[in-house]
């Protein structure tokens, strides 16, 4: 075949896979928008707002463009669908990078294009690409509005480019092919810095390429080279450039008297002059070398110079404006994800090591000038620290007790010195840290996921813990390997042995990427080493820079996407091995190499079709509404001008998307208790924002700034309770400052906030009934002895509270520890403030029965989850049964309406509950959650029984009782010398027992009976 004909033929399958992966991703993409940060991401494109850090303004301006051509009601669909066909290109350029390395093999052995050569590289192309098209991680991210869908693309393309820069390497103009990589490189800063690891192989291929002889002291030479351009992107441009022009807005602020961002403007354009000017004068002495790295340097910034439209929304003060990078000392810390904090990579702390705090310095805006404002940072004495420190986080107490498993709290003993005094502390060894490394780091947070693309996996569950056999494992549908790790879990309840996310492949993916990879290995060592390096740089040298603490609260298996991405190519390039061996096999026989390449291509395409048929029912989103459903209700079920307190992403985020995008309640103010401690965030909390009106915060921006009042002393500087709004005015009065004559503080532990009792009747705060409950004061009590940055922030806005806007919490008072929780009312998906004291809040909470049954019978959107349809993942599952658990809002309603003799629409409710959350979506059993969820299922029968519906509650028990007997037997299920979970064995069988002491108290003893009789065997 000649090359004229072979290219045809590799565009038109190449288009032909384009067309396939994009049906696949465009037919199971999420109709509107998702969990987690997909929210965010459309809502912040939809009018190009300003996302979380560090940024990606190139994202938004494409998702932007796409959903101009879309009404509001369709902008995720448009965003959504952007991903999806990101993903679909990135499916076309694998294709073409598999096609050349089976190219590049094929012509060590052979000197001119077959048919059979042809056939076997187009099918080596095919069946990389669609097994990397149908592989779990990339699939679940190429359907929603997330940012690693454009991320894979990018790299995709500059893999691509690379591999076209060698083709055409005796062409006049062949580095056009780098300066093209350089561009992109540039405006992948404004997707993802992922894309960045690609560099390492871009410079081996142009170094085999180039170099006359190939040694080991090369190479050496070449990988310190990559790395050190990859450093002086990562470690200089994208920091230095910013920094150096905030340097230079200083100087025009604070020195010529000018605006924010002029001396910045002119920085930049004096940088893009002088690059101009040097490529002129390069152009002209015919340094063509030193020209093409000045241009790649030059279309690197130009790239990188998107963030400017970071800097223009902030300047406008978009409602999402997170962290307000308006300037360019603000971009700096922005970049640099400050809010977030840093994890040690080579040398530092340990979870055991005490520090000390150190001030620092940093510039941010106050007034019209650059403010040089105090922060603190902590600092380690050297002896605590330790080489390649992997157990470093003691942020959180289940932190240490997980780093101490590893431990056996067996340390060693080292003397620091520590605020001027020495003491004895203990250390963690260095082969318990290197254990954690490779047992979680390495096995449990990248192999396991590793395992989920290519053998198999076990549900859609997130797993926190390795050992557990429970949730999100591995699995390869190989009975006695399977039963072997995780014990025999073929019995059991439907959502867990039947499972969507259960997907069996056999090992049948693996085998064939190991196959391709020892192929090339064998007869491409040089294309061998650069596709290693590329799949090393991006899966276990992401597992090291990222260091992750245990309990994640994610799966993050989109980070190693790119790893993933690279064994595809392996297992495309083992169609050109297995077509090899068959070749040698029948030399002698006269079936025709066309034949066996048709063989090999057509078996191993057969593999992708099983990872698709596998993957397609818990990757297919298509009929998912719940994220904005719940984002919906929790809007709706507040009064006019509320405010509503969140914590979360998950709380916070669908609800910026309903807001933002589809203008639903814009007059509700979410005030995110986890962004409330910065500086930016409480900035704009005193912004109107849509019909929002500005939050009464008194406080003034110099005592809440970044660094300053992290954490407030809470005194007791009174023997009586204070009004709140007096303990606010000592705090902000310079005059009252603690013995160090700096720090500022509260003077009362007890605190009162004055109740207008007209305002609370006029603004619909407490309903009618409940009128002889309003107290006069409220009064607070805060535990602690010291309080953040966001308790400061609520506390001075609950002391000039009027109580004219509702306010709400998303949780019964979340992260705010200030005492609110005997003041808060039950109302579904959120808590409202109200002046009525419930000392009994937990078991016998404030409700006001008749809003909360209007709400849950005519307000909230449930249809969403009656869908059958949907494939209820572990999200929506853990969401709706766990975090805002469904069935509880009914079955507290209910309760408060049959002890006010309200047993009709007790029943009602109780119907509709039901029907709601079918058992096919919403399992009456999810004990592994560790949710209220089933004593809200007895309480169900129970409440079903006092107002006289007998049959019905039988109804639900019966579905009950099957489910708990069905997980008893799965936890009971022999594993090794035990059972998989002797503790939920232990659960059930109390849940059954609940079950029978209600059902005895109620009148169906008969029936408890039965259910006892059934309990006997397993007691036994």
């Amino acid at each position: 075949m000649d090359n004229k004909k072979f290219k045809i033929f590799n565009n038109l399958i190449g288009i032909i896979i384009l067309l396939l992966s994009s049906f696949v991703y465009l037919s199971t993409i999420e109709p509107t928008t998702s969990f987690w940060d997909c929210g965010e991401f459309i809502a912040s494109s939809f009018k190009l707002e300003v996302g979380h850090p560090p940024g990606n303004p190139v994202f938004q301006l494409f998702a932007r463009f796409f959903t101009m051509f879309t009404d509001k009601m369709h902008a995720a669909a448009a965003v959504n669908s952007m991903s999806a066909l990101c993903s679909s290109f990135t499916i076309f350029f694998l294709y073409l990078t598999v096609v050349h390395f089976g190219r590049r093999l094929y012509e060590k052995n052979h000197k001119e294009m077959s048919i059979s050569g042809a056939i076997t590289i187009f099918g080596a192309g095919a069946v990389g690409a669609l097994a990397y098209c149908f592989s779990d991680t990339f699939w679940f991210s190429a359907v929603e509005g997330e940012v690693y869908a454009m991320s894979s693309l990018f790299t995709a393309v500059v893999f691509w480019a690379m591999l076209k820069w060698e083709e055409e390497i005796d062409l006049k103009y062949q580095n056009r092919w780098i300066i093209l990589i350089s561009f992109l490189m540039g405006l992948s800063i404004g997707v993802h810095l992922l894309n960045l690891l690609a560099i390492p192989a871009i410079v081996f291929i142009y170094y085999y390429k180039k170099s006359k002889k190939i040694t080991w002291k090369g190479s050496v030479g070449v990988l310190l080279l990559s790395f050190i351009i990859l450093a002086i992107i990562l470690y200089g441009i994208i920091p230095y450039i910013p920094k150096s022009a905030a340097f230079f807005d200083r100087i025009f602020v604070n020195g010529l008297g000018a605006k924010f961002n002029v001396g910045a403007t002119i920085f930049m354009v004096l940088l893009l002059v002088l690059c101009f000017l040097g490529l002129h004068i390069l152009r002209k002495k015919d340094k063509a070398t030193l020209h093409t790295i000045l241009l790649c340097f030059t279309t690197i910034i130009i790239g990188y110079s998107t963030f400017s439209i970071i800097i223009i929304r902030a300047s406008a003060n978009t409602p999402t404006n997170e962290y307000q990078p308006d300037n360019p000392y603000t971009l700096v810390r922005y970049l640099e994800r400050e809010q977030y904090g840093s994890a040690p990579l080579i040398y530092g702390e340990a979870y055991t090591s005490p520090y000390d705090v150190a001030q620092k310095k940093y510039y941010t805006p106050l007034g019209d000038k650059y403010y040089r404002a105090d922060s603190y940072t902590p600092v380690y004495d050297s002896k605590s620290k330790m080489f390649f420190p992997r157990m470093w986080n003691a942020f959180d107490k289940n932190y240490v007790d997980f780093y101490n498993s590893y431990t056996n709290k067996q340390f060693k003993q080292v003397t620091i010195t520590s605020r001027g005094e020495q003491k004895v502390i203990q250390m963690p060894y260095f082969k318990d840290n290197l254990t954690f490394f490779f047992d979680f780091q390495v096995n449990y947070m990248y192999l396991r996921y590793f395992m989920w693309n290519f053998v198999g996996r076990q549900n859609d569950f997130h797993g926190s813990t390795p050992g557990d056999p429970i949730q999100g494992n591995w699995e390869s549908g190989i009975g006695f390997i399977d039963k072997a790790r995780l014990g025999d879990q073929s019995k059991g309840p439907d959502y867990l042995v039947n499972n969507k996310g259960k997907n069996h492949y056999y090992f049948l993916p693996l085998i064939l990427g190991l196959i391709g990879f020892f192929f090339q290995l064998k007869r491409d060592k040089k294309n061998c080493w650069i596709t290693s390096l590329l799949f090393l740089l991006t899966g276990i040298a992401i597992v090291v820079y990222l260091n992750q603490p245990p309990y994640q609260v994610r799966e993050r298996d989109y980070a190693y996407a790119g790893s993933f991405y690279v064994f595809t190519i392996w297992i495309g390039l083992a169609v050109v091995a297995i077509q090899s061996w068959l070749e040698d096999v029948t030399k002698k026989t006269k079936i025709p190499s066309a034949a066996t390449a048709g063989i090999a291509t057509v078996a191993c395409l057969s593999v992708t079709v099983l990872m698709g048929c596998q993957n397609w029912d818990d990757h297919d989103r298509s009929e998912r509404f719940t994220a904005r459903d719940l984002a919906y209700n929790y809007l709706s079920g507040t009064g006019p001008h509320a405010i509503l307190v969140t914590h979360g992403d998950n709380d916070t985020f669908p609800l910026w998307y309903a807001q933002e995008v589809e203008n639903i309640r814009p007059d509700v103010r979410i005030m995110n208790t986890s962004y409330l401690g910065t500086d930016w965030y409480i900035d704009q909390m005193k912004y109107k924002t849509y019909d929002s009106e500005p939050l009464p915060i008194s406080i003034e921006r110099k005592q809440y700034l970044y660094g300053t009042n992290d954490y407030i002393y809470v005194i007791e500087a009174f023997d009586h309770p204070i009004l709140a709004k007096d303990a606010i005015s000592i705090f902000k009065n310079p005059k009252y400052k603690l013995s160090d004559n700096k720090s500022d503080f509260i003077p009362a532990k007890k605190l009162l906030i004055p109740v207008n009792k007209e305002n609370v009747k006029k603004y619909n705060i407490v309903g009618e009934k409940d009128y002889d409950k309003i107290v006069d004061t409220v009064e607070l009590t805060i535990s602690g002895k010291t309080i953040g940055k966001a308790d400061l922030i609520v506390l001075d806005i609950l002391s000039e509270y009027n109580w004219d806007r509702p306010i709400y919490f998303v949780s019964m008072g979340g992260d705010v520890d200030l005492g609110l929780k005997p003041w808060l009312q039950f109302n579904g998906f959120s808590y409202k403030l109200v002046p009525i004291k419930t000392p009994d809040y937990r078991d016998t909470p404030q409700i006001n029965s008749d809003d909360m049954y209007n709400q849950l019978m005519n307000v909230y959107r449930f249809e969403s989850l009656k869908n059958t349809k949907m494939h209820v993942d572990y999200q929506n599952l853990y969401t709706f049964e766990a975090v805002s658990p469904i069935r509880d809002m009914f079955v507290q309603t209910a309760e408060k309406l049959i002890k006010e003799g309200e047993k009709d629409k007790a029943v009602n409710l109780l119907d509709r509950c039901v029907d709601i959350m079918p058992t096919e979506n919403f399992p009456y059993n999810v004990s592994m959650l560790h949710s209220t969820n089933e004593l809200s299922i007895v309480k169900i029968i129970e409440q079903y029984l006092k107002c006289g519906q007998k049959d019905k509650a039988i109804s639900v028990a019966d579905q009950f009782v099957l489910e708990t007997f069905q997980t008893i037997e799965y936890f009971i299920s022999p594993r090794g010398n035990d059972m998989i979970y002797k503790e939920g064995v232990d659960v059930n069988i109390t849940f059954l027992y609940y079950l029978i002491n209600t059902l005895k108290n109620n009148g169906a003893e008969e029936y408890a009976a039965t259910i006892e009789a059934k309990i006997s065997p397993l007691l036994n």
